[in-house]
This record gives structure tokens, sequence and C-alpha cells, in this order.
């Protein structure tokens, strides 16, 4: 079966698969078809996919001649169209929350695979994009911080006196606000952490940060190491909590999120107003809901001296590093499905491939997926 790698939209500046990635599926003898440029923006051009043994198509070419279509985003309105019944679709198309583009792949008779939602399970780390882009979202996060705060973030020994570090609040310690924290201390930035499971709190403190502690929250393990939401009472305690930590810091990052809800509001208005001015406020979380009250998704505004920059798609800032990542994600999750003697086979038996499929047989089968729209 044919693979075809489509090129990405909009301020997209990632691809699916870079060369690299082409080349070891053609080794499993798995043919590739490119849309032309795919990998412009990620700076992998048309020759370097021809080298890895890939050929070059329209767009249309490549979903007329593809079992499987290969995207990072959803697909369009006419790229849904051109799919084909029995058509298998790999990429993210963040279905708690999208249940439209579900609806429509399911009626097209698409199985859809999106790779937000794959288990979390220790043999599904090395397929997991989230924690990949989250290591983008959280280096990044930092650097933007560094490059707007009109200080400096180590502390200097001048002839014209001391400079202070910068004093950085992290707003969770996922994958993305531990890769903050690393990012931040590698700057020499004094950087405190809260987040709501206390679990966390030992890789906090290896990597050089100071864990805020606020008693009384709700931990479950059946959330797969995700936050939860927490009682009113520890909210308030929470948000005091921050408030106190807020006021004295510099930057703060914010990381926290609940999958397939709202993130969780932890830094309010008249906490960003008691703010020093000059500080910078970077909200990854933006894109779902964000965790500032005033942060706006995809903007960046000014209050009382206060810079909020609400961006969750920082890694696209980093095309190449970002593209390698993922592709590698998506071939090791391939992999589940390549065998030397079947060649390509959907194994239903296997829990990661059942999990990560959203649509199959005009049907919506991921049963998370399923109850959420029909609720």
């Amino acid at each position: 079966m044919n693979i075809g790698l489509i090129k990405e939209s909009g301020i997209e500046r990632r691809v699916a698969l870079l060369p690299e990635v082409v080349a070891a599926l053609v080794k499993l003898n798995v043919p590739v078809m490119v849309e032309k440029d795919a990998g412009e923006r990620s700076f992998a051009s048309n020759e370097e996919y021809r080298a890895a043994g890939a050929t070059i198509h329209s767009k249309q070419e490549v979903f007329n001649g593809s079992g499987m279509i290969v995207k990072i985003n959803p697909p369009t309105v006419e790229e849904l169209g051109w799919m084909k019944p029995g058509q298998i679709f790999l990429g993210v198309l963040n279905p708690l929350v999208d249940h439209e583009t579900v609806k429509k792949l399911a009626a097209a008779d698409v199985t859809g695979f999106s790779l937000d939602i794959i288990p979390r399970t220790s043999r599904a780390q090395a397929m997991d994009i989230l924690s990949s882009m989250a290591t983008v979202n959280g280096y990044k996060a930092v650097l933007t911080a560094a490059n707007t705060l009109p200080k400096f973030f180590p502390m200097f020994m001048t002839a014209a006196g001391t400079i202070t570090p910068a004093k950085v609040l992290i707003l969770g310690a996922g994958v993305a606000g531990l890769q903050s924290l690393a990012t931040s201390r590698k700057l020499g930035g004094v950087v405190e952490v809260f987040d709501v499971r206390a679990a966390v709190k030992e890789e906090v403190m290896g990597l050089g940060g100071k864990f805020i502690d606020v008693e009384g929250a709700r931990d479950e393990k059946s959330a797969g190491g995700y936050a939860v939401e927490q009682t009113e009472e520890f909210k308030n305690r929470q948000a005091q909590a921050i408030h106190d930590h807020a006021v004295k810091s510099d930057v703060i990052i914010c990381t926290a999120q609940i999958p397939g809800k709202k993130a969780p509001l932890l830094l309010k208005k008249e906490t960003v107003e008691a703010m020093k001015p000059g500080s910078v406020i970077i909200d990854i979380a933006a894109s779902s809901g964000g965790n500032c009250e005033l942060t706006k998704d995809g903007e960046t505004v000014f209050i009382h001296g206060i810079t909020i920059i609400g961006n969750s798609f920082l890694a696209i800032d980093m095309p190449y590093d970002a593209s390698k990542m993922f592709g590698k994600n998506v071939f090791n999750f391939l992999k589940l499905m390549i065998s030397p003697t079947e060649g390509f086979r959907i194994n239903w038996e296997d829990d990661i491939v059942k999990g990560t499929c959203v649509t199959h047989n005009k049907e919506i089968i991921n049963e998370r997926v399923k109850a959420l729209i029909q609720h």
C-alpha cells in the first residue's frame, strides 16, 4: 500500500515525514508518494525526497494513488472531498474537540488514526507526538520569553554592579513544563514550578527547580499522568499560592492542560495587574482557553506593562527538528502495522493501534470520542 505525504497549509511549517523517515519506509518496501514542495518550509527539498526513494506528485495525484494519507493537521474541506472509501488518514485530528471532522471522516468511510490520543503506555512513548511537540513548545516558550523580557536571565557580576537573575514561574510540570524548567535553568534563571500532581515534585527538584506545594490536590492514576479537575477548596488555596509567587516573577510560562477540556484558569486578571511592569507571560495552553485569564489565543497583548503571548504552536517556529521528532513518532507507529511477510496490515489486536483509531467502517470506534460526541 502506498503512503501519501501531504503538504501542510496555513501557518504550519512542519511536515509529517522528513526524507530520512521516507527512506526508512522505503527500506521496509512501503512506497511513498510526496506532494510537491511538501517539505519546503521544513528545509527538505523535492530532490531529497526523490533521493530517499519517494515519488513527487500533485496533491490530487497523491490522494488518488495512496492507500494512506499522512499529514500533521486535519484534512481540509477540499482534502476531505478527495478521500476515498476505505482510505486511511493518519495525523492529529484533535477528536476530543473537533467532532465535525470526526463525523465527516466516518461518513466518508475513512479509517482515521489520531496520534494525539495514543494510549499513555510505556510501549507507546516512542510514538507520543504530544510529548515530542511539548518538548519543542517548552523550549521555545523560554527563548521567546528571554527575547521579550527587558532583563537578563542569568546573574551577572559586572563593573556596573550585580545583575540579579530572572525569576521564572512555570505553571504545569508536564513535558512542556519540565522542558521550560530545564531551559530556564540553562539560561541562568531562578525557577519555581506549580503542579497539582505531587508525583512530579522529585522531577522538578532534580532539574533545579523549586516545587510549590499546595495541599489537598486530587491525583487520579486513571488519568494516565495528566492533571485532573480539582475541588473548589483546593482551587482557592491554589489561586492564593500562585498569586503570591506570580507577583514576584519576571516570567511566567503557562503549560497546564487537561485533555479534552478547557485549560484550568490559574492566573487571574488581578494577579497579572499586580505583577511587575516588564514581566512576560507565555501561555502555551492558549488554544484550549489558556491558563491566564487575559490570554488571547494567537495574539500578543499588553496590559499594565505586562506582555502576554498566547501561542500553543511554538513548535512551528522550529520546523526542522519538530518535523524530525514528529516523523520518528509516525514511523514508530507505522511499524506496528508493517509486517515483513504480510506487508501493511492493521493489527486490531494491538492496544496502541486500536486505541489510536477514531473512525472505521463508517463508524466512530473510539469509545471516549464516541461518548463525547453523543453527549
